[in-house]
This record gives C-alpha cells, sequence and structure tokens, in this order.
C-alpha cells in the first residue's frame, strides 16, 4: 500500500511542475486582469504555489519508498522507530523546500532558520526537550514498543512513542489493582524520561521479572513440608520454561560486572512474625501473566495445604 501511495505522490509531483512550468511560459492568467499584489503576478503566484506542491508531493512519495524499503522484514517495535524518524527528516525537507520555493532565497531560508530557531527555542522549551528526549528514547531504548513500564508514576505497556509524547496503556492505577489494565490511555511527555526514573519490567532483553507469593501458616506448621510442598508445587506449573528462563537470567548477568547466585528452582523464604510465619515463594515469571500465575499458585497451594491438615496449619484470630 505505501509503495503504490509513494508513486501516485511522484506522478503528482510531476504534473505540478510542469503546470507550473506551463504557467510561467504561457501566462494564462495575464488575459484575465488580475491586478499584482506586492509585486508578484497572478501567474507567478500560481506558479509558486504548484512548484511548492511539487517539493511537498516530492518529499511524501520519497517518504513512503524509503520507509518502505527501510522497514522491510523488520520488526513491529522497529518499524515505528524508523518511520518516526523517517517522518522529522522528510518533514524537515519539505519545510525546508517550500520556504526556499516561496522566497527563492534559499541561503536567507536557512539563516532565517536559525535565527528562528533560537527565539523558538526558548517559547517552546518543553515541547523542543521532549524531541530531545524522543531521540533519546530511540537511541539509547530505555523501553520500546509493548515494554512494561513506569514513568514518573505512570505505569503501564508502551502502545506509541511519538515525538513529544508516550502513550501507556494502564495498568494499577485508581480502578484496579494487581497488574490488571484498567482500559484507560496515559500519555506521559517524552522530556519526563530525562528528569524522571524509570522502571522496565521484563525490559532489556530479559521478558521475565521475579516474583513473590506469600501464604501464612501456623507456628505448629511443618516448615519444611511446607516450603518442599510450595516450590514443588511452583515447579509442576511452571515447568520447563523457569528454567529456561534461569539460563537467560544467567546468561545477561555475566554480561554485567554484578555478582549474584541465582536459584535453579523457585525458592521460599520465611519470615517470622508475633502470630504466624509467613513463608514467601520466589519464582520467575513474565509481568503480564504475572497475576494469573500468582492466582494458580496460590490455588495449588492451598489445595495442597489442605490436603495435609495433620501437617500445615493456618493461624487462628482476626489479626489476619
Amino acid at each position: 500500500m505505501r509503495r503504490p501511495l509513494g508513486y501516485a505522490s511522484f506522478v503528482l509531483a510531476v504534473a505540478a511542475t510542469l503546470a507550473s512550468v506551463g504557467i510561467r511560459a504561457t501566462t494564462p492568467l495575464a488575459s484575465l486582469g488580475l491586478p499584482a499584489v506586492a509585486g508578484v503576478t497572478p501567474d507567478s503566484a500560481a506558479a509558486t504555489l504548484l512548484l511548492a506542491a511539487a517539493v511537498v508531493l516530492a518529499t511524501n512519495g520519497a517518504y513512503f519508498l524509503v520507509s518502505t524499503v527501510a522497514t522491510r522484514g523488520a520488526s513491529t517495535r522497529r518499524r515505528h522507530e524508523l518511520r518516526n524518524a523517517l517522518r522529522l527528516a522528510f518533514g524537515a525537507l519539505a519545510l525546508l523546500g517550500v520556504l526556499g520555493v516561496l522566497t527563492d532565497q534559499w541561503v536567507g531560508v536557512l539563516v532565517s532558520l536559525g535565527v528562528v530557531g533560537f527565539a523558538v527555542t526558548f517559547a517552546l522549551q518543553q515541547p523542543l526537550l521532549s524531541l530531545v528526549a524522543w531521540f533519546y528514547i530511540t537511541v539509547k531504548r530505555p523501553y520500546r514498543i509493548g515494554d512494561r513500564v513506569e514513568i514518573d508514576g505512570e505505569k503501564g505497556d508502551v502502545i506509541e512513542v511519538d515525538f513529544l509524547v508516550t502513550t501507556l496503556w494502564e495498568i494499577n492505577g485508581s480502578l484496579v489493582s494487581t497488574n490488571q489494565p484498567s482500559g484507560r490511555v496515559v500519555t506521559v511527555p517524552n522530556s519526563k524520561v530525562l528528569s524522571s526514573d524509570i522502571v522496565n519490567f521484563g525490559g532489556a532483553g530479559f521478558p521475565y521479572v521475579w516474583n513473590e507469593l506469600a501464604v501464612q501458616v501456623a507456628y505448629e506448621t511443618d516448615l519444611a513440608f511446607a516450603r518442599e510442598t510450595m516450590v514443588g508445587v511452583a515447579d509442576d506449573y511452571l515447568g520447563d520454561e523457569m528454567a529456561a528462563a534461569i539460563e537467560h537470567y544467567r546468561r545477561r548477568l555475566s554480561e554485567t560486572a554484578v555478582e549474584l547466585e541465582v536459584a535453579e528452582r523457585p525458592s521460599v523464604n520465611v519470615v517470622q512474625t508475633e502470630s504466624w510465619v509467613e513463608l514467601r515463594l520466589r519464582y520467575l515469571t513474565r509481568p503480564r501473566g504475572a497475576t494469573n500465575v500468582r492466582n494458580e499458585l496460590y490455588e495449588r497451594i492451598l489445595d495442597e495445604f489442605n490436603d495435609n491438615p495433620d501437617r500445615v496449619s493456618f493461624p487462628l484470630g482476626r489479626n489476619r
């Protein structure tokens, strides 16, 4: 679809150029007796406008063709980034070309743009800062389309990164909890990336996060049995996916200067309180499915505990 649009733009650009040349050569509007405005005849004005339209159409056609070639075989994320960069570049070329055609002073246009640029910098600091941040996001990639992030307190899945704003599909928020989508769309100025902390859940080439599930049991519980049961349930449910993720996690750590021991299986940490013992199951999972995994593990663990009331008991009272 993009290639035909590019060809059509080129055809229209050629037609507009020929029409502009024809009007300058034949001056068909002179016979109508229309007056000149600021020393510019109607034929000259019409020819200039057609030539400016030809510049816009030719630039648009070049954008469509270049973007088609550049994004061929690229992932959805990469296509989005390339199209944004090409849109900005060709938009700037079109603006420069149109101003040059309208004023017929290319050097003057460049100088004027430089002078105006200094004034605009002070008037539009935040938008320009967001544009600079867009370059930073594109080059350094603190997050990409599809990543789950938290930016300046706003948490969600990235659905679009434009020149000025990042659009998130909100999770949590004031309507829901437990990492569930709220259905709301949040736009965050890109400038926040340069001044705020960014949390990327499962980004940087490693689409997993560590998660915990806490179960409270009484002090009379056979803790060794309870811990082994929780680890076994997690092993059975998460299966080979977690083992593969652990290997990936270790490879990622080996590329850094961080020295960290990583358990091969899910583990359980014990936390003592005044009224009960809290068993915290730690496991690796994908951030988007974390809530479903937590729910399933919790139900399976409770079923196992309830099947062994002589070895696992729960704290009584209303203080839980």
